[in-house]
């Protein structure tokens, strides 16, 4: 009887578990940045926390403008108030 319950029992499939490979991280800009950044006063008047480096770079009438760059509410440039 114990034979027959053994030989049943090494008869049984047996299933195979292998493991799943994890997915690989994207490699965009926004798994970049996201180290540490810093709070800016925007010009629209409110705080931003950005990621990428302060840059100057020309507006339209010939001026120049502070922005951040790389801020966590998506955009890739935020003017500052001076």
């Amino acid at each position: 009887m114990k034979a027959l319950t053994l030989a049943l029992l090494l008869s049984l499939p047996v299933p195979r578990v292998v493991p799943q490979k994890p997915l690989p991280q994207p490699s965009t800009p926004i798994s970049k940045r996201a180290k540490g950044g810093r709070w800016y006063f925007a010009a629209s008047g409110h705080a931003v926390y950005c990621y990428g480096p302060v840059m100057t770079v020309p507006r339209a009438n010939g001026g120049l403008q502070r922005v951040a760059t790389f801020c966590s509410d998506g955009s890739a440039v935020v003017p500052l108030k001076d």
